[in-house]
């Protein structure tokens, strides 16, 4: 079955930076179009960035340019590089298989604190 495992959280300053890493196991993932999705405390799940199996990216207006999404399919591994975070930033980040986040694994913790 499709299992998803993210890591790499943790809590930074803001002006920092860190990589979110995605497990993927149970389907064939060089033919995925990955999602990263993030839901802050209080709020609906948001999208943040999506790559496509050609390495397209889409990233939402809040984190365009601060945020680069990226994939190794050797490794069936999907990135999130997320520079310059901001407190808005603070959220559960879930790598997922759609943009809705139905399918996606248990989350990582990113807290952007001073």
């Amino acid at each position: 079955q499709v299992q998803l495992v993210e890591s790499g959280g943790g809590s930074v300053q803001p002006g920092g930076s860190l990589r979110l890493s995605c497990a993927a196991s149970g389907f064939t993932f060089r033919n995925a179009v990955m999602y990263w999705v993030r839901q802050a405390p209080g709020k609906e799940l948001e999208w943040v960035s999506r790559i496509n199996i050609y390495n397209h990216t889409m990233y939402a207006d809040s984190v365009k340019g601060r945020f680069t999404i990226s994939r190794d399919n050797s490794k069936n591994m999907l990135y999130l590089q997320m520079n310059n975070l901001k407190f808005e930033d603070t959220a559960l980040y879930y790598c997922a298989m759609d943009n809705s986040g139905t399918t996606r694994g248990q989350g990582t913790q990113v807290t952007v604190s001073s």
